[in-house]
């Protein structure tokens, strides 16, 4: 159900299925308020559906994720090539480094995405049609 219409966004207060409540993300158990693209001109009442593409939902998944993960790991990797380089006796502490700085890169990358993926009108929900 529309909540708010605010130009061409639309706040919308959505149920939450079963797969929303395992997470525990978001506070409460019933509902979400979210903002969406209102192209279909929903007005303040009504009921509507919404549509969250997929593919972003999953990219953007993957970078909060799996980026830092693989970031750490590739990380550990040059670490030790780089001891490897320089003879280091006991790679550990490079691999550390290593592993430290890229995860550290990444949880950055992740600041940048986040900021972009706020302004960025592919990223948010739809309003795609009117239901009453």
């Amino acid at each position: 159900m529309v909540v708010e219409v605010l130009g061409d966004m639309a706040k919308v207060k959505a149920s939450r299925h079963s797969d929303c409540e395992n997470c525990g993300n978001c506070p409460g158990s019933s509902a979400i308020v979210v903002e969406a693209l209102n192209p279909v001109g929903a007005q303040r009442g009504q009921r509507v559906a919404i549509e969250i593409k997929e593919v972003n939902m999953l990219k953007a998944a993957f970078i909060v994720y799996m980026l830092p993960l693989i970031a750490a790991v590739a990380g550990a990797f040059a670490g030790n090539y780089i001891a490897n380089l320089q003879h280091a006796v006991d790679p550990l502490w490079y691999q550390l480094g290593g592993g430290f700085v890229a995860f550290g890169l990444s949880i950055i990358y992740i600041k940048f995405f986040d900021r972009n993926a706020r302004t960025d009108d592919k990223m948010k929900p739809v309003i795609v049609r009117i239901l009453s």
